[in-house]
């Protein structure tokens, strides 16, 4: 599926309900002591984490969200109804900004709910001014407003597995293969210009789009999507055997993903030679021996679409070193 990774919503707090003025009704007295009552409190409105990574695609019919009013005092010392909080309901992985304050909210776990905007306070009735030496007080005071913002709501994906790559390095194709995905192909660069995710078995994976050199400074599409790679817990780097140096490919993307943050070196990587049908037998032993040699990494496969027993036996594979960090 397409995710949507980011959307800006407006969003309005409840006002509080205003104070009254009201007089108790007596025998035989024109007008009674003061009795109205307080205004209720405007609703608050909170995110909340829930699971479904494509829930905020939902915020692109509807961009416009209004808490309750609390309701006005009544007579008798009655005090208005406070508003029903609102409750929004976000990926778990949003980063959620008050692009009025600049405040962020982040939720990292499913069911984690945090207030994003406070409600207005109920306004006081005349029964509050009541006093020795006011004993008719005709003060009240208005519900106060509540707040409003603009928010921008960013996804970071909480991914198993992430597939990063240069375009066309095969990362769709092999999480189409992996999984029920249904990953758009072709043989252009930027065919996917959304994350996308499957499921195999328990684990998440998730297809990056494609990341080119000087993508951590802002060229290209790939400096959109490298946030996600921040809470993907293992990479999977893919390098294509039809680029004429592979091995320069490799270099050019975790270059760009240090670039970015020099923490994402540190996550476990799985190195994937892709279209490996394209070399014969010779040349590729050559480029296999020349990543076995450079790189830290203890995984290196060699895949090929025309070739379903390298597919599934990466996929055991992977399956396997999944399960093994799950135990751990």
């Amino acid at each position: 599926m397409a995710l949507v990774d980011e959307v800006q919503i407006h969003i309005q707090s409840g006002n509080g309900g205003d104070g009254v003025v009201r007089w108790r009704r007596e025998k035989f007295q024109p007008k009674g002591g003061p009795n109205g009552g307080n205004g209720g409190r405007g609703a608050d409105v909170y995110a909340e984490a829930i699971s479904d990574l494509a829930y905020l695609s939902l915020y692109l019919r509807s961009r416009n969200f209004q808490a309750e009013h609390g309701e006005a005092g009544g007579s008798r010392s009655r005090e208005g109804k406070d508003g029903n909080d609102l409750v929004l309901k976000f990926p778990r992985g949003s980063v959620i900004k008050n692009l009025s304050t600049g405040e962020e909210f982040e939720l990292a776990e499913v069911g984690e709910k945090l207030r994003i905007l406070k409600g207005g306070r109920g306004g006081l009735g005349n029964e509050y001014f009541k006093s020795s030496t006011n004993t008719t007080p005709y003060e009240w005071t208005p519900g106060e407003p509540g707040e409003e913002a603009d928010f921008l709501v960013e996804l970071k994906l909480f991914a198993d597995v992430g597939f990063v790559g240069f375009p066309n390095a095969g990362k769709s194709t092999l999480l189409n293969e992996l999984t029920n995905a249904k990953s758009k192909i072709g043989d252009y660069h930027f065919t996917t210009l959304d994350p996308h995710l499957g499921a195999m078995g328990p684990y998440v994976l998730a297809d990056i789009p494609g990341i080119i050199g000087g993508a951590s400074s802002g060229k290209g599409l790939g400096y959109k999507f490298l946030k996600h790679i921040q809470r993907t817990r293992t990479l999977v780097h893919l390098v294509s055997l039809e680029s004429p140096e592979p091995w320069e490919d490799y270099r050019t993307i975790r270059r760009e993903l240090e670039n970015y943050d020099p923490a994402l070196l540190d996550k476990d990587e799985i190195v994937v030679l892709t279209k490996a049908d394209l070399l014969d037998t010779k040349d590729l032993e050559k480029i296999v021996q020349e990543f076995k040699q450079k790189i830290s990494s203890k995984f290196l496969f060699t895949i090929s679409a025309f070739d379903n027993e390298s597919i599934k036996d990466f996929q055991k594979e992977l399956w396997k070193f999944l399960d093994k960090k799950a135990s751990v």
